[in-house]
């Protein structure tokens, strides 16, 4: 990294600490990794026909106001 990145990249860590704000670092699973659609699909069958999985999906599907989604 050149020192103007580095400089560039300073400053702005530094204005948003100022600002209140603090680095938070989010690791996510690789969606482009060998296995992942099929883990997906595990997990999905799993829960299938769980009756707490059933209620949870009536409960978001109730609580959530999609009338101005086009």
């Amino acid at each position: 990294m050149s020192s103007s990145v580095r400089e560039r990249v300073r400053r702005y860590r530094k204005s948003m600490v100022a600002a209140g704000m603090r680095p938070m670092q989010l690791w996510v699973p690789d969606t482009r990794r060998a296995g992942f659609a099929e883990e997906c699909r595990r997990q999905s069958r799993m829960l299938r026909d769980d009756p707490q999985e059933r209620e949870l999906l009536d409960f978001i599907e109730a609580a959530t106001d999609t009338e101005d989604w086009e």
